[in-house]
């Protein structure tokens, strides 16, 4: 698939102060982490897999093809840089997905007569309710 360690080192980090309420401490600490990554240029992956990325993730992506997540779950930088890391991954796994081809199903023989039986027992039925022609 692809080199997890080698997409790693391709991230830029950057550490903000996170938003919300909070004590104290709040106004020192920079514990949200902001990951980028720069798609187009991107070393790990052939250049099929980048267009099939780019049009996964069209949402996602800047106007230059950035993709940008953050991360604040944690009061802690490091798991936050972690979760992010781990949703990232899991960003990119999902978008390299190739979706199965359709293959139209045919309908069963004995699904086409049954249909066609069961229209005969209808019309037969509302057949037995006219009154005989003399």
């Amino acid at each position: 698939m692809f080199d997890d360690a080698l997409l790693i080192t391709e991230l830029s980090f950057k550490a903000i102060r996170s938003s919300g309420a909070g004590g104290q401490h709040v106004n020192k600490t920079s514990s949200k982490v902001v990951l980028n990554w720069d798609l187009p240029n991107s070393q790990v992956f052939s250049e099929n897999q980048k267009e099939r990325l780019i049009r996964k993730l069209q949402n996602r992506l800047t106007t230059e093809g950035v993709l940008i997540l953050s991360g604040e779950d944690s009061r802690s930088q490091h798991k936050n840089k972690d979760l992010v890391i781990k949703r990232f991954l899991e960003i990119v796994k999902q978008g390299l997905i190739v979706p199965k081809k359709r293959r139209p199903t045919t309908v069963p023989r004995s699904a086409k007569l049954k249909r066609l039986s069961n229209k005969k027992k209808n019309a037969d039925k509302k057949a037995n309710r006219k009154p005989p022609e003399m």
